[in-house]
This record gives C-alpha cells, sequence and structure tokens, in this order.
C-alpha cells in the first residue's frame, strides 16, 4: 500500500477552495489521520519569500517567464521540503494549489506553452502529482467580488480569471481519473460533504481501513 495520500485542491480567486481545504484537514485530523496542511505558492520558509515577491501589487510588470519560474521555484522547494517527505512517511498531504495552477494561469491564461509548463512542472516536482485533485467550479466575477483584489493576481482583468476557469475545466476533461469537478455555487456543507464522499472511496482510503480493522 502506498504510505501517504496527496490531495490538491484547486480553482479560481474566490472559489471557496481554501474553505474546502481547512474543513477536509479538519476533519480528517479529528478522525486521527496524521494529515499535513499547505499551500502555494508558499508552504515553506523559502517559498513563502518568493509568495511574497509573487503576489505585491507593486509587482505588476512582471513577465510572464518570471512568474512562472518563480512559481516552479517555490514549488520545487516545496515538494522536496515538504510534501514528498510526509507522503513517504504516511503522511495525508492536502495542498492549497499545487501544479494544475500553473497550467491554468501562467500556461492558458498568459499564453505560455502548456508543453512547457507541464514539463517545468514535472522537473519542479519530480514527478508527484497528487492522487486526488478537487477542482471548485465558480464563477469568477462572483468569486473576485469576495476578495476585493487584495493581491497582485486577484487585480488581473476579468477576462484573465474567465481564461484561469475555461483551462482548468479543460484540464479536467483530460484528467478525470484525478481531478474531481466541484460546483462551487452551492452551500459549504454540501460541497464538503461530496468531497468527503470521493475522499473516503479513494482506495487509499478502502485499503488503510481494511488494514487497521484486521489489526484490531
Amino acid at each position: 500500500m502506498k504510505k501517504g495520500l496527496f490531495i490538491s485542491f484547486e480553482g479560481c480567486e474566490g472559489s471557496g477552495k481554501t474553505t474546502q481545504v481547512e474543513k477536509l484537514f479538519s476533519h480528517l485530523k479529528k478522525h486521527h489521520y496524521d494529515c499535513l496542511l499547505t499551500h502555494e505558492p508558499g508552504g515553506t520558509h523559502i517559498s513563502e519569500k518568493i509568495r511574497k515577491i509573487l503576489l505585491h501589487k507593486s509587482n505588476s510588470s512582471m513577465s510572464p517567464l518570471t512568474e512562472l519560474f518563480l512559481y516552479l521555484a517555490s514549488r520545487a522547494q516545496h515538494t522536496r521540503e515538504l510534501i514528498q517527505p510526509a507522503i513517504e512517511k504516511g503522511v495525508i498531504v492536502i495542498s492549497d494549489r499545487y501544479t494544475d495552477s500553473s497550467l491554468a494561469y501562467q500556461g492558458a491564461a498568459r499564453n505560455l506553452s502548456l508543453k512547457l509548463v507541464q514539463g517545468l512542472n514535472e522537473i519542479a516536482t519530480g514527478g508527484i502529482l497528487p492522487d486526488i485533485t478537487f477542482l471548485i467550479d465558480f464563477d469568477p466575477k462572483k468569486g473576485l467580488k469576495r476578495l476585493k483584489g487584495r493581491d497582485r493576481i486577484e487585480n488581473e482583468e476579468i477576462i484573465f480569471h474567465r481564461e484561469v476557469r475555461e483551462a482548468y475545466l479543460t484540464i479536467a476533461k483530460k484528467e478525470k481519473e484525478r481531478i474531481k469537478v466541484i460546483d462551487g455555487g452551492r452551500s459549504e456543507n454540501d460541497i464538503f460533504k461530496e468531497i468527503l464522499k470521493i475522499t473516503e472511496l479513494h482506495p487509499w482510503f478502502q485499503k488503510k481501513r481494511k488494514h487497521n480493522f484486521q489489526r484490531v
């Protein structure tokens, strides 16, 4: 049995994904699972420093390639310092954003080559992908109203965020086994119930329960 489980959450700005990240983490901790909650960009000391550069409003002139390489640098440190060791120890890692963000934001919305972004993602992560990715799909115009332009990315024009959403949905169609599209227009509890059901039906959880039952 694979030692740990890697779950990521994706979505446009203000989609409510961070709320669901925290709800799933709290639920699993309550039921005595060894979990790690993290986010991108950031997650480690070095990655958090890169995050400040990426999201600061004063850096509006940042080029798409600079943005991509900064996200990749943050991700490389995050994966090797935090995510990979945790998975190897048998921990459930829950990350608010991961590789799919770069495909949607820098690849599609910034008009960079998706093949390039995917290849660089593989280098940065050593090929590590989430076992489950929850894509919280929500109208970006409504999502941005929740946030009021707190950082550089949130301040982009609405057309940028709509391109991000379309890119996410396109990626999800290609990776139906891993990426689960969740309707973010419902209540927080209804969304969470669906996320929890999908999580608990994953083979890792089924084997874990069977293993624990046999030990008892």
